[in-house]
């Protein structure tokens, strides 16, 4: 598997769909952001997109990997490819969103990221349809962060 920057015009958006339910979201960010795809046997399996919101100070807008690939470590390479390429930007922080509950939360806990903040009402404000995890309304949102 090799990992690779693509243009923001050919990001798979079919993948990153994985991670926002929102494609007219994913369009709207994809322009000012960077995308990295990771490539097996020819095809992308995996996705991440970042994007700098500060100075020195980049957000991980979206992580995915095709579901027949999931459980398989791709995801945590990307996430620790994310991190690396962030900080060889020169960034001094790369931060994410995600759910109060469910694997991602531990995914990126075990990776260094560290809660700062509290979304409230995120997912039901910004997001047209309700989004379920295990059967559970995602309502609010966790901000975490690893500094380097």
């Amino acid at each position: 598997m090799e990992i690779q920057e693509v243009p923001y015009t050919e990001a798979p958006i079919e993948l990153l769909l994985e991670a926002d339910p929102s494609v007219d979201k994913i369009k709207a960010y994809l322009p000012a952001s960077r995308c990295f795809a990771a490539i097996l046997q020819g095809k992308p399996v995996g996705a991440y997109v970042v994007q700098c919101i500060a100075p020195a100070v980049y957000e991980l807008m979206s992580i995915a990997v095709s579901p027949e690939y999931q459980r398989k470590g791709i995801g945590s390479k990307l996430l620790k490819h994310a991190i690396t390429t962030v900080h060889d930007m020169g960034a001094r922080r790369l931060e994410v969103g995600t759910g109060t509950f469910g694997y991602q939360l531990a995914w990126y806990q075990r990776e260094g990221f560290r809660v700062f903040a509290v979304e409230r009402d995120f997912f039901l404000v910004n997001y047209e349809e309700p989004i379920y995890e295990n059967n559970i309304q995602l309502k609010d949102m966790l901000r975490l962060a690893v500094d380097y």
